[in-house]
């Protein structure tokens, strides 16, 4: 989360590699490092201010993990940006995140 919350793309690029799958809404699955790091640039982008606090982490097994966070921030041209997010997290035998998705309380922030 540390390296989330840094908003540095070269901080996020040592989690991803070419086989690593994300699903971060209202975008569709993004596939490989190349395009992860270009979905979290447009990401970051349409935010003045963002951050994520998780409030709990489960293990699930088998380096799969669910995690419960806020996410917060302020959205450009739009105010003030708040939700609750469930992420399902499985990495590989090396650390590196082999899928990632996301899954938010409020989608209406997304239109």
């Amino acid at each position: 989360m540390e390296d989330l919350n840094s908003l540095k793309i070269e901080n996020l690029q040592k989690w991803f590699n070419d086989e690593s799958r994300i699903w971060i809404p209202p975008a569709g699955e993004v596939v490989g490092v190349r395009r992860i790091m270009a979905l979290f640039r447009a990401i970051f982008r349409k935010y003045e201010k963002l951050e994520w606090d998780v409030d709990e982490i489960f293990s699930l097994g088998n380096n799969k993990f669910f995690y419960e966070t806020m996410s917060k921030g302020t959205i450009a041209n739009k105010g003030i940006y708040s939700n609750q997010i469930c992420t399902i997290v499985s990495f590989t035998e090396n650390g590196t995140i082999k899928f990632l998705s996301d899954y938010f309380k409020d989608t209406n922030c997304f239109k």
